[in-house]
């Protein structure tokens, strides 16, 4: 079996107000309890696994989710009716813009824990024509 990622842990200070708004604005489903997490399920199979963490900061981390132009559209009309801030560039540099990278259309916001979360058209660099020899 080739590798494959099956989830991640995500630190985070209220485990189900950050599962939440991210099945939300990306309208996956409901999250589910495992244990001491609640996980998110991707379309792919890949789980996002929310845990409470007050006893450490953690850093911020990144998250990209590939999604198709219809599934963009959708998002950033939920992430601009919450009148959340979102940028082109994970750097915060370009605000209220999309970016065009690759020919695709991305777009980052944060979580309320300071993750630095994103959605893409078309994955940074041809990867997609690398991974599938297209």
């Amino acid at each position: 079996m080739p590798v494959q990622l099956n989830h991640t842990i995500v630190h985070s200070r209220d485990k189900q107000e950050a599962a939440t708004f991210l099945s939300e604005l990306l309208d996956l489903p409901a999250p589910v309890p495992y244990g001491p997490f609640l996980t998110v399920a991707c379309a792919n199979g890949v789980t996002l696994d929310f845990a409470d963490d007050h006893a450490h900061e953690f850093t911020p981390q990144h998250y990209a989710f590939l999604v198709e132009e219809a599934e963009f559209d959708a998002i950033l009309a939920r992430i601009r009716r919450r009148g959340l801030p979102h940028w082109a560039d994970p750097f915060h540099r370009k605000p209220d813009e999309i970016n065009t990278n690759d020919g695709g259309r991305g777009v980052y916001w944060d979580d309320p824990n300071g993750h630095s979360l994103e959605i893409l058209t078309v994955p940074y660099g041809g990867w997609e024509a690398v991974l599938t020899g297209s």
